[in-house]
């Protein structure tokens, strides 16, 4: 993804109070290095707990990159010190089930289902569940799950109106989720070595030129 696209694909659920401020703190430390921010989260289980999601742009997150994240915000969380007690830094991935923050998140994940809260009243509702039928530019079409008597089958949510969202566990979404993860780390895998081998052929060049 482009620096243009990946700015115009900016979250558009994001935290509040001392959860914002950790954000802003963050976030560009994760675009550095090639990670995007999913949630912030300060929670006060087990003493304080600061709660990382990232992703990579493709949407993959191994052990081995959460590691790679403590280590980068670590430092810049000692520096700006938001945090006036002690607490836990944990690193994550979404996850399956994983919190929808991008109109993005809502395109790649359609036909799957959702649970959605919103700020504002909603075709007289707050709370939503169904699956995603149409995701745009403006909000995601819903497809109720179980509608009342007298409610459309279907609701239209801006997604200036969306405060949570998040997919549900179900036996299709595992399977999409694992072929997604599965295809993204083959791409990975490829651009790795694709970019090792033109690596490998510049020096080749570097040492007959001499």
């Amino acid at each position: 993804m482009t620096a243009a696209a990946s700015e115009a694909d900016d979250r558009i659920i994001r935290e509040s109070g001392i959860d914002a401020r950790i954000a802003l703190i963050v976030q560009p430390v994760l675009k550095a290095i090639g990670f995007r921010l999913v949630r912030v989260q300060l929670t006060g289980q087990n003493g304080l707990t600061l709660q990382i999601m990232a992703e990579r742009e493709d949407g993959t997150m191994t052990v081995e990159d959460c590691e790679e994240v403590s280590r980068a915000v670590s430092p810049a969380l000692d520096v700006d010190d938001p945090i006036e007690k002690a607490y836990h830094l944990e690193v994550s991935s979404p996850g399956i089930d994983r919190p929808l923050v991008r109109k993005s998140d809502f395109t790649a994940w359609t036909g799957h289902l959702v649970k959605l809260e919103t700020s504002v009243l909603v075709s007289d509702r707050k709370r939503f569940k169904g699956k995603i039928a149409e995701a745009d530019a403006d909000g995601v079409l819903i497809e109720r799950d179980k509608a009342a008597y007298g409610e459309e089958p279907t609701v239209r949510v801006p997604y200036d109106a969306i405060a949570e969202a998040r997919l549900v566990l179900t036996d299709d979404l595992i399977r999409d989720a694992l072929s997604k993860d599965n295809r993204a780390r083959k791409e990975a895998k490829k651009r790795r070595v694709e970019a090792e081998d033109a690596a490998s052929g510049e020096e080749n060049e570097t040492e007959q030129e001499s």
